[in-house]
């Protein structure tokens, strides 16, 4: 392991002003977002919407792209890999690596994430294809009372602990994912109770299995209600509380910690953001590592269509512009009012 080449990716992974690309959808999920936007989901489209990212101004505003198995192998129509595309634009490849999830014996309604076996393997591959760090997510679902468990917390703390582990075993960074969920009525109370002892698990496991922490970066959730919540806490609360969550958790030895946006709208995701960097200097960067909160609009504004590429671009650039100054506190609403 050379830590010193593990922190100096991971330090320009939390760069000020950018940010995260999480372009690793499933062939299953991407199908889905392409289904919303009546777009069939062939191997030729996922590549042809990933060049048209790959390819804009917004990536100025990107520090790293995180892949799906397929994409880190593509190439561009005129024959360029992908990766190469992206190291042109000054950003790392980085690769999902965990396989989903499966039901988790003796907790109902629990889920476990699994790839573990055959990954050192598989991460000597991807680095040699060009990924410099790599994404784990591990799942937690949460209800009002009773889940998750602590089987659950541990054993995807666990499996978390190892995979970073393995990850730096092979020069490469590891973004540690516990995701407590959305889903659900829970309020904002429940979500930062789970939140810190899923954080608190995922550290001690992290620890036990010698992860330097000086070469990772954490992705979690925002302590937010559940969707269904009746009770929404608005955007200084979310703010407070979720740094509250880092200070009790996160050693200051981790150097960023790059949020999801976990089903958020676009302009939550970013307000959320912003918001926490107006509280003052902290011992992490905080930036962002979205998904469909970067990608939803320039899906739209695309939709399938090569003449439609320039203004899928340009929604884009704008997205991946807001978030990059929410990352340095510095967005305001009235900067979402001017044209994709």
């Amino acid at each position: 392991m050379n830590l010193s080449a593990l922190n100096t990716t991971a330090l320009a992974m939390v760069a000020p002003g950018k940010g995260i690309l999480a372009a690793d959808e499933s062939t299953g999920t991407i199908k889905k977002r392409f289904d919303a936007i009546k777009v069939e989901s062939t191997e030729q489209n996922r590549r042809d919407y990933r060049e048209m990212l790959f390819r804009s101004e917004g990536m100025s505003f990107i520090s790293g792209v995180i892949l799906y198995d397929e994409t880190i192998r593509q190439h561009a129509a005129d024959g360029t890999p992908l990766v190469k595309l992206i190291e042109a634009a000054g950003a790392i490849p980085g690769i999902k690596v965990d396989e989903g999830t499966q039901p988790l014996s003796g907790c109902p309604g629990e889920r476990v994430t699994v790839g573990l076996d055959r990954l050192a393997d598989r991460l000597a591959t991807y680095y040699a294809l060009g990924a410099r760090f790599a994404k784990w997510r591990a799942v937690i679902d949460i209800d009002k009372d009773n889940i998750p468990s602590m089987t659950a917390i541990h054993v995807n703390a666990h499996a978390l602990g190892r995979y970073a582990a393995l990850c730096q075993a092979a020069n490469i960074v590891p973004i540690v994912e516990p995701e407590v969920l959305m889903d659900g009525d829970h309020d904002i109370g429940r979500c930062f109770d789970v939140t810190r002892r899923v954080l608190n698990e995922v550290f001690r496991e992290l620890r036990i299995q010698r992860v330097a922490l000086e070469g990772m970066i954490l992705k979690p959730n925002m302590a937010v209600a559940g969707k269904q919540s009746p009770d929404q806490a608005g955007v200084q609360e979310v703010a407070e509380r979720t740094v509250q969550l880092l200070k009790e958790c996160v050693p200051a030895a981790v150097p960023g910690i790059a949020f999801l946006s976990g089903g958020q709208s676009d302009e939550s995701a970013t307000a959320h953001l912003d918001a926490m960097n107006r509280l003052g200097p902290l011992p992490w960067k905080l930036t962002f590592s979205y998904g469909r909160a970067l990608q939803a609009a320039p899906q739209q504004a695309w939709a399938g269509r090569t003449a439609n590429i320039p203004a899928g671009q340009r929604a884009f650039t704008h997205r991946a512009r807001m978030n990059a100054l929410a990352s340095r506190g510095q967005w305001t609403a009235a900067l979402e009012k001017e044209a994709a």
